[in-house]
């Protein structure tokens, strides 16, 4: 009985040291629809895999801010993250193509972009340790500010949120003539409370996920941007699950990525609708405020070629949507 029960120890430890865990972080918080996608993929995976490939989900920015979760990858911390436009281009700076106000109008012009460039920056982000599993649409940016902005010069003496760690984009927004105040997203409503920012670009979704809406509670009805989202995974992780499994573990990537399209487009409206039962307020632009805003977009636009993008991609992008 003794033999019986060593031999059953020996291959229970064989089997659960073949099983892999995958630690897994992102911004997003627990409830959201995004966290739940996560959690789906999770279940997906181990049955896919014969419960050989386990994830354990940090959600809602535990483990740091996006820039912090991909130095974490990197130093083995970590294995897999959910990361927005802002995490993507610690792996790939050419993601910062789509960090460009009003240029993209619809998802047609996001999409024709991004697949257009998106052999290249899946080879430069598996060149940096990691493989892009799948990547889409994650929302609107819009902007949600402590006090009603109709103008861009009302924006002038508002305190901006940027992510810190991308200086480029705050030394642009200076030379605009904005204050801004870099900080890690995880910040960003301890940050609204204690006045150090007023002025933040956000989707609905977080701003509603994260409460930044009960304090910034003016939105600009006005698309100034949006989000990418992706799920990378360590390449030296990815590597050691057996190959027999990377094609269907990448079909379900494939098929969560266009539930999350799906998704986002809901969890958008039903978002605005939710916060504006809780006291929000979306303003509406006339003309005349829109076309300033145009205006202004304009203006900033071209001082980021060279600077945050590389002029040969910045062409580039503008060539594509000519198309």
């Amino acid at each position: 009985m003794k033999k019986f029960f060593i031999i059953l120890f020996l291959y229970l430890s064989i089997l659960d040291a073949k099983k892999i865990t995958i630690k897994f972080a992102s911004l997003a918080p627990e409830g959201t629809v995004w966290n739940d996608m996560l959690i789906e993929m999770k279940q997906k995976w181990k049955d896919a895999t014969d419960n050989t490939v386990r994830i354990k989900i940090y959600p809602g920015g535990i483990l740091g801010d996006e820039r912090d979760m991909v130095r974490n990858m990197r130093i083995g911390r970590l294995h897999g993250a959910g990361l927005t436009t802002e995490g993507l281009t610690e792996l790939s700076p050419d993601f910062n193509a789509f960090f460009l106000p009003m240029v993209y109008r619809n998802e047609d012009d996001i999409y024709k972009v991004l697949n257009a460039m998106l052999p290249d920056l899946e080879k430069t982000i598996e060149s940096r340790g990691a493989k892009l599993l799948y990547i889409g649409n994650l929302g609107w940016a819009y902007w949600f500010t402590k006090e009603p902005i109709m103008h861009p010069s009302d924006l002038r003496d508002k305190k901006i949120f940027t992510w810190a760690g991308n200086y480029k984009y705050a030394e642009i927004y200076k030379r605009a003539g904005y204050s801004v105040v870099p900080l890690a997203g995880t910040e960003i409503l301890s940050s609204l409370q204690t006045g150090m920012v007023d002025a933040i670009t956000t989707m609905p979704l977080y701003a509603l996920a994260g409460q930044s809406f009960g304090i910034a509670n003016n939105m600009l009805d006005l698309k100034w941007g949006f989000l990418l989202a992706g799920i990378v995974i360590d390449l030296d992780t990815w590597n050691r699950i057996p190959a027999k499994f990377h094609p269907k573990l990448m079909e379900i990537s494939k098929k969560m990525q266009k539930k999350s399209i799906e998704l986002n487009r809901k969890a958008e409206i039903d978002a605005i609708n939710a916060m504006k039962e809780y006291g929000l307020k979306v303003n509406s632009l006339d003309k005349k405020q829109m076309d300033a805003w145009e205006e202004r977009a304009k203006e900033i636009i071209p001082i980021l070629r060279g600077y945050t993008i590389a002029e040969d991609l910045y062409d580039r992008v503008f060539e594509i949507l000519k198309k």
